[in-house]
């Protein structure tokens, strides 16, 4: 290992009981430092926003009966998100790029953790769809603003690993998640005349809030502010960026707007999302479906297929980038999304294989999503990446309305979801097939 002085800028000899240490050992160890300091609190973030963005999938085990919610008023509720969400997302992006991360995203975690907690509040279809929608409005940017703020760290060929790594908050907010509000809405239930999901919401939401204060203070808006790496580190890493940045189209906003790949990028992210908001949004309704009627044990169950994506997400995304190929390690991925899906609903059955399906897809949706942020941040540079990556975020994130939507829509009309899980079935692989329409040469490397 490297001597520790040396690691924190010591005046020192570079050195350890092997002898001086390479420039790779030294790039290396500066790259350990920042994801040290980096990950924990973008990763905590994460995790606290997608639980607050999809813990309405486990109130509507009870709102749904307290409110009188069909599946179709669920499924927009849910789904209205995503519009505040695509309606907000570009300008947040570009004020981001201008007045840094560590304002912006602290910003958007305070205001969506004081919505997220007013759902408590929710009485009628109409303040469901208001908060819903708000919640969006307040989140946006945050998804895209990140990985955006990954390429001021690290360069492409380190970039997928570490998009993979953040990308564990989803995992982590259902594996945590799902316990977590089934305990909250059956102990917490009728305390103070409350209702389980209200307490769930405003329970959930206080972390947020905490959070965002936390990265007022902690968190760094690039490598020429951080205090905690030593003048050297600091040069060396900055010169990994500008090498990287020069492989890039330096391309204005507008003609990023108008860009055929930015828009074939996009139709790709959207089928992506109609897999992700399938699982997400609806397993724990299927899980209920099976004959599970206490809420901590769907809450429970929901957490096993995503605790068995953590491995095939980091190997994959490990692999593509000793390997520099991209898009074969997204599209195989996708396939197999829509192979899970195609099973749960041709062996509806049989409960096993149901539950096996879902956690394949789990799995396969969670290696693709973060393979699929390394094709844009890949050839896209400054102010046009900003542009371009909460372009990508914001159209293909219409998918989070479109499939809760059509699938409560479905659920209501036939009384399954079968019909649906084809349909999102078919929406991926059309994502796959037109991921070839990217060049490999320009993504791969």
């Amino acid at each position: 290992m490297e001597n520790d002085k040396a690691l924190h800028g010591s005046s020192g000899p570079n050195q350890n009981s092997n002898g001086p240490l390479s420039s790779t050992d030294t790039e290396s160890a500066a790259y350990r430092k920042v994801t040290r300091r980096l990950l924990p609190l973008l990763l905590a973030s994460y995790i606290l926003a997608y639980l607050d963005r999809v813990n309405v999938s486990f109130a509507k085990l009870q709102m749904a009966v307290d409110l009188g919610f069909s599946d179709l008023i669920y499924g927009t509720g849910a789904g209205l998100f995503y519009v505040g969400y695509f309606l907000f997302e570009v300008p947040s992006n570009i004020i981001l790029h201008r007045i840094g991360a560590r304002i912006w995203i602290a910003r958007i975690m305070i205001t969506w953790g004081i919505i997220s907690a007013s759902m408590m509040f929710i009485a009628n279809v109409s303040t469901f769809y208001v908060l819903r929608f708000f919640l969006g409005v307040a989140e946006a940017g945050f998804f895209p603003g990140i990985i955006l703020y990954l390429t001021y760290w690290y360069p492409a060929h380190r970039r997928a690993r570490i998009i993979s790594l953040f990308m564990l908050g989803i995992p982590m907010a259902g594996i945590l998640g799902g316990p977590l509000s089934g305990w909250i809405m059956r102990d917490f239930d009728q305390l103070m005349g409350l209702r389980g999901w209200q307490w769930m919401f405003f329970v959930e939401a206080i972390p947020s809030i905490i959070m965002g204060l936390i990265l007022l203070r902690f968190l760094d808006d690039g490598i020429c502010h951080a205090a905690w790496l030593t003048d050297h580190e600091r040069v060396l890493l900055q010169e990994n960026i500008a090498r990287d940045e020069r492989t890039k189209e330096k391309t204005p906003v507008l003609l990023v707007l108008k860009s055929p790949r930015v828009w074939i990028l996009s139709v790709i992210y959207f089928t992506v999302g109609m897999g992700l908001s399938a699982i997400v949004l609806w397993l724990p309704t299927i899980i209920k479906g099976m004959g599970v009627t206490d809420v901590f044990q769907v809450g429970l169950l929901a957490a096993i297929p995503w605790c068995a994506t953590f491995i095939p997400m980091m190997l994959m995304s490990r692999h593509a980038d000793k390997t520099g190929e991209r898009r074969w390690h997204f599209i195989i991925p996708l396939l197999f999304v829509a192979l899970g899906l195609t099973c749960s609903a041709l062996f509806s059955a049989n409960h096993v294989l149901v539950f096996i399906a879902l956690t394949v897809s789990c799995c396969a949706v969670m290696t693709a999503y973060p393979l699929f942020w390394s094709l844009p941040t890949a050839f896209l540079a400054g102010t046009g990446a900003a542009a371009g990556i909460a372009v990508i975020n914001s159209i293909g994130g219409l998918s989070g309305f479109v499939s809760p939507y059509l699938l409560g829509w479905i659920k209501q009309t036939t009384g399954s979801l079968h019909i649906g899980m084809y349909l999102v079935s078919a929406c991926l692989i059309t994502g796959a097939l037109t991921t070839l329409l990217i060049p490999g040469n320009l993504v791969n490397r």
